[in-house]
């Protein structure tokens, strides 16, 4: 079989994912380097879009560091790395100042930014763009990036693999990292991108599950492609699951953003009106996700509901309108006034604190590879996160990689030859609905038996399945061409896998994941660590 050379010309730094993530290490990289940045889809197609609440970082006067640092340790029950911690504690006020420099048009009350409180924090310290964050801060970068000679980005490209020493024209035998195979879904062409040096900054995996608010894109792409290059992963049973996801038939993942309760919402029995969160806690509303959430779910299976209300009609109309624009909108187009009734909202799938390990330069166990974001477990979040911490971690990390990755250079050797991606035994597939069958299955079996409250015999039934399906998906993979449905599947059985693994590990009930079998927590805080 012959092999061509390198499909497309090296670059320095190539980066996959277009969020927060992979644009803030591309924007500091791009001072120095020429970068290539692959997006799944559209160039604002993740997850840091969808981000409604804000950022968490200490700017006011009364609050501190220490207090930061503090409540994000609470809620993560103790698994946090503290080095990890302060590290992005720390950084959170100048990565808000940058983006205020790229022009991210935060609220301001008189001549200061207006912080809001979220649930698990003891001060108000989120800064934010009404309820659209996310959305904002993704123009900014985008803006910039653009705008940027150094920085070219490629959107509708669906990684299949990381490029590795065994993919060497001269096999080297090394796990150095020299890029990746990426579908190009306007061609039908797969294409490889070599580089010095890769970072993954792919988001989390929330689709394994039923019901999420994420992305459609957000299939674990970047953690499959690293366990399978020979990485480590950690923490993959910590999914968490947001308290408050609009219940709806026909909008399935639609957010209602953790400030809602911290501007005062209160969530009651949708018969009886009781406000049942201090039943569960002293904090109520504003205890950690993972509290929040039990608590609904527990409501839900107890009483045989469909979901809880959250009410915040309470407050003056104005006030609703004028702090939650978007949701107000949104709900008001589905015939819900949130001022004067509540919304119906259920728990949903919205983060993956686990991930592909990294330490405090976003290194991970590959030679030549970094990563940044929801893709990893950097020790932040610990077994809950804190809420909006999650785009602070992409602005930090990201920039931790591309200054590691500068003040480095000469260490970084160019691309050898790669082997082109082999399509002669493949052929163009008539049975896609197979696809479709297995994405359904492990959705839903996922949900049912890995979701907030797990037992030893409900993960092992997934366990089960994820073999069976795997051996189908493999043998569908080694005989057709890919696609990018075809790739996203292989990655959420492997993702899948993932989370069940450590999960069967976990012998205790600690932050996200709560199991009957184990409802204690152990006196020593233990990351579950997965090896290749």
């Amino acid at each position: 079989m012959e092999y061509a050379e390198s499909v497309e010309e090296p670059v320095d730094v190539l980066i996959v994912g277009s969020g927060a993530a992979g644009l803030t290490a591309a924007l500091a990289l791009a001072e120095e380097r020429r970068v290539l940045v692959l997006a799944k889809g559209g160039l604002s197609g993740g997850s840091t879009a969808w981000a409604q609440g804000g950022i968490a970082a200490v700017l006011d006067q009364g609050d501190t560091f220490d207090e930061h640092i503090r409540d994000t340790m609470v809620a993560g029950a103790g698994l946090n790395r503290r080095e990890t911690v302060e590290f992005v504690v720390e950084r959170a006020p100048l990565a808000i100042q940058r983006l205020i420099d790229l022009g991210v048009p935060f609220n301001t009350e008189g001549n200061a930014l207006h912080l809001t409180r979220e649930g698990g924090h003891s001060h108000r310290r989120i800064v934010h763009v009404d309820d659209a964050t996310g959305s904002a801060v993704q123009e900014a970068l985008l803006r910039a990036a653009l705008a940027n000679p150094n920085i070219t980005l490629l959107p509708h490209r669906s990684c299949i693999d990381l490029i590795t020493g065994r993919h060497e024209l001269r096999y080297s035998g090394s796990g150095r990292v020299w890029g990746v195979y990426a579908l190009n879904e306007e061609t039908g062409r797969v294409e490889a991108y070599t580089a010095r040096a890769t970072i993954l900054a792919t988001g989390g995996a929330g689709r394994v599950y039923q019901f999420s608010t994420a992305p459609r894109g957000a299939t674990g792409d970047g953690i499959a492609m690293a366990w399978r290059a020979g990485a480590r992963v950690s923490n993959m049973e910590m999914m968490q699951f947001h308290p408050t996801c609009l219940y709806n038939l026909e909008v399935k993942n639609f957010l209602i953003t953790e400030a809602v309760r911290g501007e005062g919402g209160r969530l009651r029995h949708p018969l009886t009106g009781h406000r049942f969160m201090p039943d569960y806690d002293e904090r109520a509303e504003l205890a950690p996700r993972d509290v929040v959430a039990r608590a609904i779910d527990d409501q839900i299976k107890r009483y045989g509901l469909d979901y809880v209300h959250l009410d915040i009609s309470h407050q003056p109309a104005d006030f609703v309108k004028c702090h939650f624009p978007t949701i107000y909108e949104k709900l008001l187009g589905l015939g819900i006034d949130m001022t004067k009734e509540p919304i119906p909202v259920v728990p949903a799938q919205h983060y993956t604190c686990g991930g592909v390990l990294i330490d405090l330069e976003g290194r991970t166990d590959l030679p030549g590879l970094y990563a940044a974001g929801e893709c990893t477990e950097s020790g932040l979040h610990g077994a809950n996160r804190l809420a909006s911490n999650s785009l602070l971690e992409c602005f930090v990390f990201g920039d931790a990689a591309a200054a590691h990755i500068l003040d480095h250079w000469d260490a970084f050797d160019a691309p050898p030859p790669i082997r082109a991606w082999d399509e002669s035994r493949v052929t163009d597939s008539d049975e896609e609905v197979v696809i479709k069958q297995v994405w359904t299955e492990i959705r839903r079996f996922m949900w049912n038996y890995v979701g907030i409250v797990r037992t030893t015999k409900r993960l092992e039934r997934a366990m089960h399945r994820i073999e069976l399906l795997n051996t189908e998906t493999q043998e569908y993979y080694s005989h057709f061409r890919v696609s990018t449905d075809l790739i996203e599947l292989r990655n959420l059985l492997q993702t899948a896998g993932l989370i069940v693994r450590s999960a069967l590990k976990r012998r205790e009930s600690r932050g996200l994941h709560y199991t009957m079998d184990y409802p204690g927590i152990l006196s020593d805080a233990v990351d579950t660590v997965l090896v290749p």
